[in-house]
């Protein structure tokens, strides 16, 4: 199967080279800039794909919300030249998404009916991406994944595991709910969702929630390391981009395809002990 995948030297991108190695890949390992030009839609219909996969993303949330235009350039205007690529090539189109296009007010987890309320410019940016897919591909499908890490890159498990090294203890946000997802995970879900006659919104997520402070307090107890971890609110952390309170995401429907990402605990240690 041709396949063509933006941002192929993410995280995400990464592991999709491997689960997918057996296909015909073209890895667009562009800065995620190029893909706001409209030459990336030539380039991608002359592939000839089958799918393409949109991981490309502007995903520095502070970033985001620092550099408004840009990430409206690359999440929003982007996606809408590759989801035109993918209609002209005829092509089904797999789009990765968020779990901060939603406000975190809801006390539940989020399902893919519930109404998106992005209160930052990353999940504004996102959602925007979701709805140009939305009008544009007659076969897609939105990915919204959260909390994600992988083995390239910067991620939040690498950044605790360094810090733990220099620092005596650490300091992380407890009011923050959601999901982490590794990319391997994800990765393998997209690869068991493209061959099947399945479109439209999908949550896509490690099974389980935590805090930003439990996910700490895991990180160093896999690991091994003996680390103090106090527990701070986000108003003391104090960052440029507001986070939603809860973004923890519902599987029930991609499970429902026999489709299962695995428990955040579980993949984490799979994490860990292969990067360590």
């Amino acid at each position: 199967m041709r396949i063509f995948i933006t941002g192929s030297n993410g995280q995400l991108g990464h592991e999709l080279a491997e689960v997918l190695e057996g296909e015909d890949l073209l890895l667009g390992r562009r800065p995620e800039q190029d893909i706001t030009n409209e030459k990336i839609i030539p380039e991608i219909i002359d592939f000839r794909p089958k799918v393409v996969i949109h991981a490309a993303a502007y995903t520095d949330v502070d970033g985001c919300e620092k550099n408004r235009d840009l990430a409206h350039q690359i999440n929003a205007v982007g996606t809408h030249y590759v989801a035109e690529a993918a209609e002209k090539a005829v092509a089904k189109l797999v789009y990765i998404s968020t779990d901060y296009v939603f406000s975190g007010r809801k006390r539940s987890l989020y399902v893919e009916t519930d109404n998106p309320h992005p209160i930052n410019v990353y999940g504004q940016s996102k959602l925007e991406g979701e709805q140009f897919v939305q009008q544009t591909c007659s076969r897609y499908v939105i990915l919204r994944t959260s909390w994600l890490y992988g083995r390239v890159g910067k991620n939040f498990v690498r950044t605790v595991l360094n810090l733990s090294a220099q620092e005596d203890e650490l300091r992380v946000v407890n009011d923050q709910v959601g999901c982490p997802t590794y990319a391997k995970d994800l990765a393998g879900a997209i690869g068991a969702i493209i061959p099947e006659e399945v479109y439209g919104l999908f949550h896509a997520a490690g099974q389980g929630t935590c805090s930003w402070f439990e996910f700490a307090e895991e990180i160093l107890k896999i690991a091994r390391i003996s680390k103090k971890v106090i527990a701070i609110s986000s108003q003391e952390l104090n960052r440029p981009a507001r986070r939603p309170r809860n973004s923890a995401l519902s599987q029930q429907k991609l499970n429902g395809l026999g489709i299962r990402l695995r428990p955040w605990q579980e993949a984490l240690e799979d994490y860990i002990k292969a990067s360590v």
